[in-house]
């Protein structure tokens, strides 16, 4: 191996939705010399058509591919932990649903302490961020980087939910990112002219031929540089040859709520037992480091229908996935210019809620097997559901003092009584929508898991045997003043001088649905708290 110093006055780990707007707004400035480190590669030839999650949910070479510890909540099984690795990050591979959140939870994170954090701070973002085709309002942005539309697509099944969900009394929202949440509406989502707008497409892309912004790929940070509770740079591996890179001003960690604490904690800064029994110098005790770790647990069910048109199974199957394919190719429309869903529902299982506390997802596909993600050979659509806001917290550390060797995840899913209650009560009222009347006329039957499950024990033993996550981990270096966080309202790192925490791990609560949005929004928010301090 041979060493090499490299100096600039912005270090940013992590090209990911907080990391490549971190990298493009800093570099802004002609005088900030700003370097950008991503461990994976830099594109994948299908990164721009939508329909490529379904490709990449478990893809070595563009994804992590992070699983979660066995524990009693899930079963003992190891869930899938998706993760983008490529620039864009997770970006680049999720499911394009486009979802601000409530006002509620920005403003619970203002109350936790977080100055500069409320709703009426943070929307101002979110409008920045936004390049909205359907904005009408003051409400939502239009001249933004961040390509957003509404589902444009017309299918049967859509306004027969939408009528359903009328019919049990829950309203039609015109625009669920909009004052109210609350309603069912068509999914809008981070695509633009049939394609992918990921923080690569939209940030990074642009900006390319800037002269004081350095993008590396593959390659892996080790650690983060550390004198007298100081960051002054960061070593990365690249080609089997390891690179100090010294910073002038900041370096910012943006490798997500996965990464983030791991690279922490092989710095030295975290809990000092952990760090001791991996045989890591401790540099800064720091014991929330890994902890108040959430995703959001997602329960899914599938029918068959009796519409051929109502679904798209037909569509990705032998000759006719083929002429899909072209059609995308040719005028990108078509199944694979879709999201992960096209109906989505935010609603209360409780009347007296303040706001809604459930997600809903509509599908107009149905799989055999979410490992294979082939699409059924009769025509069916599914649903997914989720809590918006768990009481469960889990942890993630290292498992080892090498940086390739991944973390152990653990979700603690239903270790809060809490939890157990709004997603059972959610599949039922998932259930409901779709099993009312004005579905009659599509819906044939349940066929996964079937009629013969509808206890609460047997929907509460369904949901640990089955359910998967929403891909939304968060919280691992949570911000605010207390003993129980890592980063303050500034993003710094509490007890360390130049280096800040900037994507989904700083969230003190997790976000009321996607958490795309929000993780642009972070990235949005500390280049403004960077640029203002200079």
């Amino acid at each position: 191996m041979r060493n090499e110093i490299q100096v600039f006055d912005y270090v940013i780990i992590g090209a990911g939705s907080a990391g490549s707007v971190i990298a493009n707004r800093l570099s802004e400035n002609s005088k900030n010399s700003v370097l950008l480190i991503e461990a994976g590669r830099g594109e994948h030839p299908f990164a721009q058509m939508p329909m490529s999650f379904g490709l990449f949910i478990n893809k070595a070479g563009v994804n992590w591919r992070y699983r979660s510890a066995p524990e009693e909540g899930t079963a003992n099984r190891n869930i899938p932990i998706p993760r983008g690795k490529m620039l864009g990050g997770s970006s680049s591979i999720n499911g394009l649903v486009y979802v601000r959140g409530q006002s509620l939870d920005y403003d619970t994170w203002s109350q936790y302490g977080n100055k500069g954090w409320s709703w009426e701070e943070i929307s101002k973002v979110f409008k920045k961020i936004e390049n909205y085709q359907n904005s009408t309002n003051d409400y939502r942005g239009s001249s933004g980087l961040l390509g957003i539309s509404e589902l444009n697509d017309d299918n049967p099944l859509y306004e027969a939910l939408f009528k359903s969900a009328e019919s049990l009394g829950y309203i039609r929202n015109k625009d669920y990112n909009g004052p109210n949440q609350e309603g069912i509406a068509k999914i809008q989502a981070t695509i633009s002219n049939g394609r992918r707008m990921s923080a690569n497409q939209c940030y990074l892309k642009p900006i390319l031929k800037r002269k004081n912004l350095i993008i590396i790929t593959e390659a892996m940070t080790q650690k983060l540089l550390l004198k007298n509770k100081k960051c002054y740079g960061v070593i990365y591996k690249k080609n089997n040859s390891l690179i100090h890179v010294h910073c002038n001003k900041e370096v910012i960690l943006s490798a997500g709520a996965v990464s983030s604490p791991q690279i922490l904690e092989l710095s030295g800064i975290g809990n000092s037992e952990i760090l001791k029994k991996y045989g890591i110098k401790v540099n800064h005790d720091l014991p929330a480091v890994g902890e108040n770790f959430q995703d959001h647990f997602m329960a899914r069910i599938q029918w068959k229908l009796k519409m051929q048109n109502a679904s798209y199974n037909h569509k990705g199957r032998g000759i006719k996935k083929i002429g899909e394919v072209i059609k995308y190719l040719t005028i990108r429309k078509g199944l694979f210019s879709m999201p992960a869903a096209s109906v989505i529902a935010f609603l209360k299982t409780q009347k007296n809620l303040e706001t809604p506390d459930i997600q809903i997802q509509y599908i107009p596909f149905s799989v055999g097997s979410l490992k294979k993600r082939v699409f059924h050979d009769f025509p069916g659509m599914a649903a997914a559901c989720y809590q918006l806001r768990p009481n469960s917290m889990g942890s993630i550390h290292i498992s080892s003092n090498e940086p390739e060797i991944h973390p152990e995840i653990k979700f603690n899913f239903f270790s809060d009584e809490r939890d157990k209650k709004v997603l059972i009560d959610a599949v039922k009222i998932m259930r409901k929508i779709v099993e009312a009347k004005p579905m009659d006329h599509i819906r044939d039957y349940e066929d996964a898991p079937g009629e013969k499950i509808s206890s609460d024990d047997e929907i509460e033993n369904f949901i640990r045997e089955n359910a998967e996550t929403g891909f939304h981990p968060s919280g691992t270096c949570r911000m605010g003043p207390g003993s129980n966080t890592v980063v303050n309202d500034q993003l710094k790192v509490h007890g360390i001088t130049n280096l800040r925490v900037a994507d989904a791990s700083i969230f003190p609560t997790i976000p009321s649905g996607n958490t795309n949005a929000a993780c642009i929004m972070v990235g949005e928010k500390v280049s403004e708290l960077i640029n203002n301090s200079t």
